[in-house]
């Protein structure tokens, strides 16, 4: 059941900056809210883990942190090394492509702290897969290091199971209409999967085209996420709202304990 999104991210990544309502603000949010979270932490080379077209890597960079960014989508890299070159940052980040379970083997340790945002833990489908990024996060990160994880927490949509979300519209320089929406599809599994349908419409007038674009996600609510962290050497400092996700901030302990993953869906 390992679950490879590249297909998906590697067609949506010349649209990415459209999914948000105003992509600058939202790269400036995404760094203020880290340096706040990072502030007195000592904390100087970040390892964003997920890094998508950047809306975390190149605001840190801007803010001067020492930033890797890395994802396993090379088309999200390719769009982020455009996005950091038009911010003037291109050279202060070090991109790297990989996936969570591969990042020991492409990235130099210890950071000060590891990043993952934009749901992209909840993209792990087994158990095992997302024990084990957990174990590699705490690898990576020096002793008192912080783990960043945003993500969407799944827990009200497990119970509700909605089919349709509704997008942005968006008007195009061409003066297009860009308009998103979602259906979603659940499965009971074991373990529960919710498939993301992301429709893309565009055009103007009575003429209009639409794609469709598909991911996978293990709904996890950050609970059971928070249980995993503190069974594997992390302390829990905060999880706290932000925006549509949740954040939960995680201090690595000096000493990793052993477990096993604590639930079964």
């Amino acid at each position: 059941m390992t679950n490879d999104t590249n297909p998906f991210y590697d067609a949506v990544a010349q649209h990415y900056t459209l999914f948000f309502r105003d992509w600058e603000t939202q790269m400036e949010r995404e760094g203020l809210g880290l340096r706040s979270i990072f502030r007195n932490q000592g904390i100087t080379r970040v390892l964003d883990a997920s890094c998508g077209s950047g809306v975390q890597s190149i605001p840190l960079a801007k803010l001067g942190f020492n930033v890797t960014a890395a994802d396993p989508s090379e088309g999200m890299l390719i769009r982020a090394r455009e996005i950091a070159a038009d911010q003037g940052v291109q050279g202060k980040i070090a991109f790297i492509q990989s996936d969570f379970l591969n990042l020991l083997s492409n990235v130099q340790a210890p950071f000060d702290a590891v990043i993952t945002k934009g749901s992209a833990l909840p993209h792990l489908l087994l158990d095992q897969e997302i024990e084990t990024a957990l174990r590699i996060f705490n690898q990576l990160l020096r002793v008192g290091g912080l783990l960043v994880i945003g993500m969407r927490d799944f827990a009200d949509m497990i119970e509700d199971r909605p089919r349709f979300i509704p997008g942005l519209i968006h008007e195009l320089d061409n003066g297009h209409e860009f308009v998103t929406f979602d259906i979603w599809e659940w499965e009971d599994g074991p373990p529960i999967t919710a498939t993301q349908n992301l429709y893309i419409v565009q055009g103007d007038g009575s003429q209009y085209e639409t794609v469709k674009r598909s991911v996978v996600y293990r709904p996890l609510s950050t609970d059971e996420v928070k249980v995993v962290l503190l069974e594997s050497g992390f302390d829990i400092i905060s999880d706290q709202p932000d925006r549509s996700e949740r954040v939960i901030v995680a201090r690595k302990q000096e000493a990793s304990k052993t477990y096993r993953f604590p639930f079964k869906r």
